[in-house]
């Protein structure tokens, strides 16, 4: 699937649904006021509305134009955000820009080869000593195996989005120019129909380390 064709899915899912992501958000960094923060593939604003006390100086992306429509109205509620249609694969901002980056549930839905890129931009955009926060589905979850494989660990289920479920290893080598704070596995249990699931998420923290003679 071409990329354009995976925007064209994710922005058809947002005009059919609305808002595809409900409920509380993942939990947050403790960082301080005014850190300049981005978040990558910010769908429908869900994590901006837990953003709008945090005196923190956002800027969020998606490459799905109705999606951004959607964060945009959540941003006018009070968060101040800045929200921006943008590919994670070519972030338009300069190097070093931000004092951490939260990417959850992005990488996951893209090709092996653009996840790379994507790690790569990640790092490039943030300054030495900052963070990247990363959450993803991991090979444990009970979705992992769900629908047509289109390469190792990723599926595709009916509504044509793809999913990669990732290891603790892999996510650990995609940002290997990092330092690694903090790399686990977080797991509970999902009831449906009566019947408990597993779900799994791949959870780190990445540090840029501030003795780096250039961007990573």
């Amino acid at each position: 699937m071409e990329p354009a064709d995976n925007r064209d899915r994710w922005d058809a899912d947002y005009r059919l649904k609305g808002r595809l992501y409900g409920g509380s958000p993942h939990p947050l960094p403790p960082l301080p006021t005014g850190a300049r923060v981005l978040e990558l593939g910010c769908g429908n604003g869900k994590s901006l509305s837990a953003m709008m006390h945090r005196g923190w100086l956002v800027t969020a992306i998606d490459f799905s134009p109705k999606a951004v429509l959607l964060a945009r109205a959540i941003s006018l509620q009070g968060t101040g955000a800045d929200v921006a249609v943008a590919d994670v694969r070519a972030i338009p901002f300069r190097d070093r820009s931000f004092d951490a980056v939260i990417a959850c549930h992005v990488l996951g839905h893209s090709e092996h080869s653009d996840r790379g890129r994507m790690a790569r931009e990640c790092c490039r955009v943030i300054r030495p000593g900052g963070q990247l926060w990363f959450r993803d589905f991991s090979t444990r979850d009970f979705r992992a195996g769900s629908g047509r494989e289109t390469e190792p660990g990723t599926w595709i289920r009916g509504n044509g989005i793809r999913t990669h479920y990732f290891t603790e290893t892999e996510v650990a080598g995609l940002f290997s120019g990092l330092a690694t704070v903090s790399l686990q596995q977080e797991e509970w249990a999902l009831r449906v129909r009566g019947r408990d699931h597993q779900r799994s998420e791949v959870v780190a923290i990445f540090r840029k380390p501030t003795s780096s003679p250039q961007d990573l």
